[in-house]
Formats: structure tokens, sequence, C-alpha cells
């Protein structure tokens, strides 16, 4: 069922940040889904700006800038306006981001993206860069705790690259209650959850109390073990934006129900629309 209302019968659970959350819980209400918001994380400022701050001052000594996230399209400009820093420092730059959106945030404050890869992930990144990176200044702005596939990879091909914390992600602990409630609550209880994020991921079973690494409570049951305890999520399908978010539910040792093939908002709306009434509803 890929029609106007794929996704009627079905309880979605939206774990974004508050502030972006509406984007995906529109888009699947709009396919006839009932759609529960609990932010499974929290973007905030840095401790510190000084480290953004010092790296923005030197822009003109850059040759390119890579943003891997809107968060951090934010932050920088943020800080541009607030260090009164002219666009003519920026002209000479040439920009990478990640995916659509980030590309689409940049674009909205004046400044041309050269580089978007073909898949939205950091790997993709680094292919992207390959063969233009070499000997350059390459500022990296991203949240506190990120996969340092960029960093490491573009070094290897010979970029000078400064990487500086825009924001940090933290777990909402508003947000422990309300999960455990939901999922306790067979009237609330979801038929999906998504996951937007590794961090988005982690947090969740931080939310749980689960420590996958000690537990692995929700490993499925092996030949001659012993009948493994109830899990909270028995029986809701989760879904994933991608496959750096896909890895990160198996290293929690829990199936991939849902894959985006387009690792965007629109593409999770479309790979839940996929999926339908048919296989997902209770």
């Amino acid at each position: 069922m890929t029609g106007k209302k794929a996704l009627t019968g079905l309880r979605i659970l939206v774990g974004r940040a508050r502030h972006q959350a509406s984007a995906l819980s529109s888009g699947l209400r709009e396919l006839g889904a009932e759609v529960l918001e609990v932010p499974f994380i929290e973007i905030r400022k840095p401790r510190s700006y000084k480290p953004l701050d010092a790296a923005l001052k030197k822009l003109p000594d850059y040759d390119w800038l890579v943003l891997t996230s809107v968060n951090g399209v934010e932050a920088v400009w943020q800080r541009v306006r607030k260090l009164r820093i002219s666009e003519t420092q920026l002209t000479h730059l040439k920009v990478a981001a990640i995916g659509p959106s980030t590309k689409k945030a940049i674009e909205n404050r004046g400044v041309k993206v050269n580089v978007v890869p073909e898949e939205y992930v950091a790997e993709s990144v680094v292919e992207s860069l390959r063969n233009q990176v070499a000997g350059k200044r390459v500022l990296l702005a991203r949240a506190k705790v990120a996969r340092d596939v960029i960093p490491s990879e573009l070094r290897k091909l010979g970029a000078k690259i400064d990487v500086v914390e825009a924001y940090e992600t933290v777990i909402p602990q508003s947000s422990r209650a309300r999960v455990r409630a939901i999922l306790k609550d067979s009237k609330r209880r979801p038929d999906v959850i998504t996951f937007t994020s590794s961090s988005t991921v982690r947090n969740f079973f931080a939310l749980l109390g689960k420590n996958p690494r000690r537990e692995r409570p929700f490993d499925k049951l092996r030949a001659g073990s012993s009948p493994r305890k109830a899990s909270p999520i028995d029986g809701i399908r989760l879904a994933s934006i991608g496959p750096v978010t896909s890895s990160t539910l198996r290293e929690f040792g829990l199936p991939v129900d849902i894959e985006a093939t387009e690792y965007t908002i629109p593409g999770l709306i479309k790979a839940l629309a996929r999926g339908g009434t048919g296989s997902l509803a209770r």
C-alpha cells in the first residue's frame, strides 16, 4: 500500500529532537499514521564557543568548509553573525554538505555548496573529496561526539583538517518516564519506532536503562541457551534512516525492519510507506 494513506492504522514513535520532529511527524500524519513524539535527543550549545570562534576568525586561511548536519549549519552561522564576519570572508571557500537538507540550509544563507555526496554518509563525503583536498586546509564543524571517518580519512588524503565542536547532543532526561510509560501502555504502544541517527539509537536505550555491552537483552535466542527476558520493544518494528544508524541498531543485537534507501527524512517516510499497513499494522 503506497497511496496517500499508506500508514493508516499505524502508531509511530518519532524520537527526533523537539525542534526537528515536525517534518517527519507531519509527513507520517499525511499518510494516515498516528504519531507519538518523544525526543531521544536534545541539541545544546557547546560548553565553550572559543574553538569554533577561533576557527571562524581564520576562515580566510581555509580552503574547504565541511558541514554534516543542519544543526552544524545553524551553529556556524549563528557564530558568524555574532562575530560579525563578513560574507566576503566566505566567498573563497569551497563547501561540502553531507546531504540535501544540509545543502539547503547552507544555500538559504547565500553560500554556494560545491559538493554533496551520492550517499549521505561520512564515507561518501570522503569519496567525493578524494581528489580535491591534498594540501588543502579543511574546517569541519560538527557535534561534540561524532564518528571520526571524515577527519581521519581526509588526513590520509593529505588534507590539513581542523575539527571544531559546533554543538553537542545530550539525552533529554524528561523523556525517560514518557518513553517507559508509552512502551508499557497497550493503548499507546507504538507499532514502529523511527531512528534518525546513531545518537537516537544510543539515547533511546539509555532512556530505557539498557546497556547492550553488558546485558545484550535483545539478542535473539540461541539454540540451547536460557530463555531471554521479555524486551520492552518486543513486537515493535524498528525503522532506520540509513546504514550507519542501522549498524548501531545491530550493535544492540536488534534487527532493522525498515531502512531508507535515500538517507533523508523524506526517504525514511517513503520506506515506511512501502512497508504499508500489510506488514506493519497491529
